[in-house]
């Protein structure tokens, strides 16, 4: 459980943080949206963990994309704004519906699209549409391997309900472990205020 505010931080950072780096203001709404977001992965949990310990996999984390000191402020975003879509698509899926309760399920891919909205309003404020695609090939292509992984996983285990909460927990551990591409978008823990 000690786990969980630090998680809840990095998921904070991790929304809140291009605001700040791209000098676009998000509403307060996108802060609460990411809170409400944690939230909801953390009670989806349907299963215990230790009954899956056969179960786990390293989808290995494209830890290189977490630190983002390779490239600017602008990809760091896309990089994030990645993440949250392949997250959306993840759990936005029939077989997801059947493994997941479906009122938390609609909660939380309401509010993964609501993230994604103010992502794209503030990508559009900086970048040119040439110059998104061109600059954040690179960067998303390493995220979309991670994801592509974690989809492979859960074909091979037959969505099994042990694979969706390895799944479950892997998706809240990335969020942790990018808490170094969020230091790079220039907001620190200290900004953030009390989850």
């Amino acid at each position: 459980m000690a786990l969980l505010p630090s998680l809840l931080t990095a998921l904070v950072v991790i929304s809140y943080g291009p605001g700040g780096a791209l000098g676009c203001d998000l509403p307060h709404s996108h802060i609460l949206v990411s809170r409400k977001n944690f939230v909801l992965l953390g009670q989806m949990s349907r299963i215990s963990s230790t009954v899956c310990l056969k179960d786990r996999k390293d989808f290995r984390f494209p830890q290189d994309m977490a630190d983002g000191r390779q490239f600017p402020e602008a990809q760091a975003a896309s990089v994030l704004h990645e993440m949250l879509q392949q997250i959306f698509s993840l759990f936005h899926t029939e077989r997801s519906s059947a493994a997941w309760n479906t009122t938390l399920l609609d909660e939380l891919c309401t509010g993964l699209l609501r993230q994604l909205e103010d992502l794209d309003t503030c990508l559009e404020q900086e970048m040119g549409e040439e110059e998104s695609a061109l600059g954040t090939v690179r960067p998303t292509l390493a995220v979309k391997r991670y994801f592509r992984g974690i989809h492979l996983y859960l074909k091979e285990k037959k969505y099994s309900d042990c694979a969706w909460e390895i799944v479950r927990m892997e998706i809240m551990r990335s969020f942790s472990s990018s808490a170094n591409l969020q230091g790079r978008l220039g907001m620190k823990d200290g900004d953030l205020g009390s989850p």
